[in-house]
């Protein structure tokens, strides 16, 4: 039987609370992290049980030095590593540190707000928190631009493809790479062009979300280098968020994916260009000032953590990362012994 998988597969929502938090220096995280593990699935229960026609839940992923310092299964996920910069020759994906990434949701703003505090609770005195945006649905699925945001989504049976891993890591079937970047637009900027040169950038017709024919499309826009083909596809969520007394305006991009090998393909065409130097115009007024993955395991990952459980049965030859000492490691690599692991 398939594990269950986090609610990745879901669709964006009203609004949204994105978290960041990275563990304190010196500090035994092994216990609380499995108590967030623990709440985490509560929050989903509650929120499905209290409010089922909401679409409230919590999505949990962690980062690469979090899942060494944890001591959680190795070998790890085949992709999950630290995200490296992309530079071009103009843009740059940035690269920041995050050792939880925490993606809540729901029609209402009361029970995002209830979940976000419940975590923080238990996470403020072993972790800080880095990043918190607060999500919106914009119109009809907009961007602050102006312009809808997800269109090449995959639907139906084909999310669980594109965003669920199968069998090529089936270790961690029913995980899903977590990507995300944290967008600030220049409005001024982008709302000095014509209409017609907006959509130009994005190589949509505004008004209707239509995407230009191949003949008037520019090569440059948004649309050519973001979509990588059809089959590579990624589950975005993005949302946007704004500010007005900071004047901070912008969309969380947040991808979930079988494999991250797709979103660094997009990324490198947009930011280092296909061909190379031809990058995305969006880039010219989105600036991502963050830049992280994670990997967000199944729903039986986690409640084997919140049990004190193996996570998973994984044997793995090579070196055993290393357990107790201080490091809050929970030790529950495999369910086996061998060469190092106990």
């Amino acid at each position: 039987m398939n594990p269950q998988p986090q609610n990745v597969l879901d669709y964006p929502g009203e609004n949204t609370i994105f978290l960041v938090w990275n563990f304190k220096k010196d500090q035994e995280v092994g216990a609380v992290f499995q108590r967030i593990c623990a709440l985490v699935i509560n929050l989903n229960n509650s929120g499905e049980i209290r409010f089922p026609f909401s679409g409230a839940s919590c999505v949990m992923g962690i980062g690469y030095d979090a899942w060494r310092r944890l001591g959680l299964p190795a070998p790890l996920p085949k992709e999950l590593a630290n995200f490296a910069p992309i530079v071009g020759g103009k843009h740059t994906a940035v690269a920041t540190r995050g050792d939880l990434h925490f993606h809540i949701k729901g029609a209402a703003k009361g029970i995002c707000f209830d979940m976000a505090a419940a975590l923080a609770q238990l996470l403020d005195p072993v972790a800080v928190s880095v990043e918190e945006v607060h999500g919106f649905r914009y119109w009809d699925g907009r961007s602050i631009l102006g312009f809808v945001d997800g269109t090449e989504n995959p639907e139906g049976e084909k999310r669980a493809f594109f965003g669920l891993i199968g069998d090529d890591d089936s270790a961690y079937r029913g995980g899903s790479y977590l990507f995300v970047q944290k967008y600030i637009h220049d409005l001024k900027a982008f709302k000095a062009l014509s209409v017609e040169d907006q959509e130009k950038v994005f190589g949509r017709y505004k008004e209707n979300d239509v995407e230009m024919p191949d003949g008037v499309k520019p090569a440059n826009s948004h649309s050519a280098l973001a979509n990588v083909g059809d089959d590579l596809k990624v589950i975005r969520d993005n949302m946007p968020f704004g500010n007005m007394s900071t004047n901070e305006m912008g969309t969380y991009f947040i991808a979930y994916a079988s494999t991250f090998s797709t979103v660094k393909k997009m990324l490198d065409a947009m930011f280092i260009g296909s061909p190379e130097g031809n990058y995305d115009r969006l880039l010219d007024f989105s600036t991502p000032k963050t830049g992280s993955l994670f990997f967000a395991p199944s729903v039986s990952f986690l409640k084997s953590v919140a049990d004190g459980e193996p996570a998973m049965e994984v044997v793995s030859s090579a070196a055993p990362i290393a357990a107790g000492g201080g490091n809050g490691s929970l030790s529950i690599g495999s369910l086996k012994k061998e060469s190092g692991y106990e």
